[in-house]
């Protein structure tokens, strides 16, 4: 009986994956989510009346944002009977300015929850390196098997990247309109995110445990 709630080391081999395609599933189904509520609103309402009492469109994708977070959370658990913590961490954080945003009827909240999510990463992060512990490897060990330098190099640049990420938001939400900023929200920080990683592949490259292009060379490394 697996007695963790949070999931184990990446090196753990009592570690349980969940599918490749469902973990992204999970992690970017909460947003597209949010997005189409906030873009079809009017369309929602008029087939699901009761929606209606939440409010405008921003505030039903909020609730709807939140409900969404939520399942993939519980479907997390059902798959891996432990919590993803970065998830987690960002599901909380979701849940409490999604409630303050529909407790005051005020829009701030939601958008300040990316600025809160990603600062809080990059003191993950950044603070994890402080005391030796290259955390990013919860996050990318089914993609990439690197040595202790490269997960140091690594961690590094993200947490970086996420501080990046939350003075990106704040500018956005505090000087463009609400649906410009779901619009970037969604469709402007996954392309932000792509384009860092790939410049993180000669790094990584230069890291791997295993060589590229060898076939099933994830495979063969898990095995070690």
């Amino acid at each position: 009986m697996n007695d963790q709630i949070f999931e184990r080391d990446p090196s753990d081999p009592q570690r349980k994956e969940v599918p490749p395609l469902l973990k992204l599933a999970l992690e970017l189904g909460p947003l597209l989510i949010f997005f189409f509520a906030n873009s079809r609103g009017e369309w929602l309402v008029e087939r699901f009346p009761v929606l209606a009492q939440i409010g405008q469109p921003i505030f039903i994708a909020t609730a709807l944002f939140m409900a969404a977070t939520v399942i993939a959370l519980v479907v997390s658990w059902i798959m891996t009977r432990s919590l993803p913590i970065m998830p987690l961490v960002s599901g909380i954080v979701v849940l409490v300015f999604g409630a303050l945003t529909l407790w005051l009827h005020n829009d701030t909240f939601i958008k300040m929850k990316p600025t809160i999510v990603n600062s809080l990463f990059g003191v993950i992060l950044l603070g994890g390196l402080l005391f030796g512990k290259a955390l990013l490897g919860y996050v990318f060990d089914q993609a990439f098997k690197l040595d202790a330098e490269g997960w140091r190099k690594l961690t590094l640049r993200w947490g970086l990247f996420f501080f990046v990420l939350a003075a990106i938001n704040e500018i956005v939400w505090r000087n463009f309109s609400t649906d410009a900023w779901v619009t970037f929200k969604v469709w402007g920080v996954m392309p932000l995110t792509i384009a860092f990683t790939m410049f993180q592949l000669p790094l990584i490259k230069k890291h791997s445990l295993v060589p590229w292009g060898t076939e099933d060379s994830a495979t063969s490394a898990d095995k070690k």
